[in-house]
């Protein structure tokens, strides 16, 4: 980890998340077995609804290292709904991958030529958006901190001035 650190510090790590989690967005409406992209489809809004949760916690993560603060409750209660959201991108890698090599079982469909270049991009962008996660993770910890709340007044509300 500490390798891979090196190779991509924070902002560099900042970047490539925002990047990665703006391209899901746009995949997620993205029909792999049609080539259409589905706008009317309520389901294909829920990755753009739970990436919000993620950029809102990148943004307090920047705003806590610029400002050299510590970490408070609302942090954590963000970062444990990251958690969940974690799952759900770790679920749409999963189902990303089984559709890649289930392609085999639809040989006398016809299927697009651009579906397996796509599934392959959509699962590298998935799968780094889980390292990139984890990297969040630590670095949160290095830089942030933990989250020890027994020194601090748990009455105090650090967003509000």
């Amino acid at each position: 980890m500490n390798s891979l650190k090196k190779l991509m510090p924070w902002r560099f790590t900042l970047i490539c998340t925002i990047v990665v989690l703006s391209l899901l967005n746009i995949l997620s409406f993205y029909g792999l077995y049609s080539e259409k992209f589905y706008l009317f489809k309520v389901g294909n809004y829920i990755f753009p609804l739970m990436t919000l949760v993620h950029f809102v916690f990148l943004y307090v993560m920047c705003f806590k290292i610029k400002e050299e603060e510590l970490s408070d409750p609302q942090m954590r209660n963000l970062e444990y709904a990251l958690y969940f959201i974690f799952s759900f991108y770790l679920y749409k890698f999963g189902e990303t991958i089984y559709k890649l090599f289930s392609v085999n079982q639809f040989e006398e469909h016809l299927i697009p030529a651009s579906f397996v270049p796509m599934a392959i991009v959509m699962a590298v962008l998935y799968g780094l958006l889980l390292i990139l996660g984890v990297m969040t993770y630590k670095y949160r910890t290095e830089m942030v901190g933990d989250y020890n709340f027994n020194q601090m007044n748990q009455h105090v509300d650090s967003w509000k001035s």
